[in-house]
């Protein structure tokens, strides 16, 4: 496939670099300029046509355009878009949520992921009374300052100390941050156990971007937090009802405190939530804590109606018979095939994850934490995915999610593609 590109395309990518810092949204790659989106691909404004493992970071889990979610939103849209007070269709989902995820008591809206990571921590030290978050080396939890602690860190240091990954971040917050290293049970409960008296609250990505957790991880984590009386916070912006209708608490049955919820939840429009224990989402009650362990919440957005009704239709897409079945029977084709292809052009590489979700690494050996996919050739990831792009296949920097959407054609194209791939990467 020859990518074209059109003067118009040229003529927008011209206007970005001179209107946006280094020409980009600041999320994925800035060469192509996507015009539309239907099933499970994508169109740029040149007319090039890809299949879309990218799928907006994730939340077109049902795929773009499903007829459903936009006659949804299409029938909301003249009744109006936002009021800054309740509406039916965000109770609705509230209410959709707390029988579908196994933690979920009360619900509170907000509008990004990175919002309800930040309102989970701060309102699991409102619980316990203390500062300090514990959280997993390479783990995601968001753009908050506390968030982007030790998600990419260049340099190997002495855990549990913190690594601000941004500028900008206050030196004082390195000290409110813990880090271990993720699916190393006996690091966790050493570092839970030294810091019992400051400890507000453990987070983890129950799926640490594409590495799964090792057998008792999650569970170990449960055991001691709940032990010592800690709340548990599950990051399922990503694995929310991806891995299963209940989340990734529900797949991997281990059930945390609190939860956030994004991406799919909404239905491609801006909207997440914070999810949890009654007695721990009452300190957003000023009436139910009082003054002193209140906790305000204000966001234009939150609840959004449009958001609400794209997330209704979008979870009775999901509750259907077969849904999850369909979904991981593609993603464990494209798994695979990935796998032997790279491995038939003699391609050093680990296909890591989970059927909805996987990635490649360019490295050998085992991948359980952020240090052994840090090992993983940035040369040869950027080579992999310029070639998919030139063979009509288009994901971000990392990670491949799966749509309901992707059909067998969808599926034979990026078999092709992965073909092609393994063969450039080998020469």
């Amino acid at each position: 496939m020859t990518l074209r590109a059109s003067e118009t395309e040229s003529s927008i990518v011209e206007t970005a670099r001179r209107v946006l810092p280094a020409g980009g949204f600041g999320n994925t790659t800035s060469e192509v300029v996507i015009r539309e989106g239907k099933n499970g691909r994508v169109w740029d404004v040149s007319g090039n046509e890809y299949v879309d493992f990218l799928l907006g970071s994730g939340p077109m889990l049902v795929g773009h355009a499903h007829p459903d979610v936009t006659k949804a939103v299409l029938e909301q849209v003249p009744r109006g878009t936002t009021f800054f007070a309740n509406n039916e269709h965000g109770i609705q989902l509230a209410d959709a949520i707390v029988e579908a995820v196994p933690c979920a008591e009360k619900v509170r809206f907000v509008s990004t992921g990175s919002e309800a990571d930040l309102y989970a921590m701060r309102v699991a030290r409102a619980f316990r009374k203390r500062d300090k978050i514990l959280k997993f080396e390479g783990g995601y939890h968001g753009m908050s300052d506390y968030g982007l602690m030790s998600l990419w860190p260049t340099r190997s240091g002495n855990f549990p100390q913190a690594a601000p990954d941004s500028a900008g971040i206050p030196a004082a917050l390195r000290q409110e941050m813990l880090v271990a290293p993720f699916n190393d049970l006996d690091a966790a409960s050493t570092l839970i156990s030294e810091h019992l008296d400051d400890l507000a609250g453990v987070i983890v990505e129950p799926m640490q971007r594409s590495v799964p957790p090792q057998p008792g991880f999650l569970q170990g984590l449960r055991e001691i937090t709940q032990r010592h009386g800690i709340p548990l916070i599950f990051d399922e912006v990503v694995t929310g009802f991806r891995f299963a209708y209940g989340g990734a608490q529900d797949f991997y049955s281990v059930t945390p405190d609190i939860c956030t919820l994004g991406k799919v939840v909404g239905g491609g429009f801006p909207l997440a939530a914070i999810a949890g224990r009654a007695d721990i989402m009452a300190h957003f009650d000023r009436g139910a804590v009082g003054e002193a362990g209140f906790l305000p919440q204000i966001g234009t957005l939150s609840g959004n109606p449009i958001a609400a009704v794209a997330g209704l239709a979008t979870l009775e897409v999901l509750r259907r018979p077969g849904v999850y079945e369909r979904l991981f029977a593609t993603g464990r084709t494209l798994m695979e095939g990935l796998q032997a292809r790279l491995d038939k052009a003699g391609v050093k590489a680990r296909v890591i994850g989970v059927p909805p979700l996987f990635d490649v690494v360019f490295a050998d050996g085992e991948m359980r934490d952020y240090r052994d996919t840090a090992r993983g050739d940035a040369q040869m990831m950027r080579r992999f995915n310029q070639a998919l792009r030139e063979n009509g296949v288009f994901k971000g920097d990392s990670k491949f999610y799966i749509s309901l959407a992707h059909d067998e054609r969808d599926v034979a194209t990026t078999l092709a593609a992965f073909d092609a791939a393994a063969r450039a990467l080998a020469a």
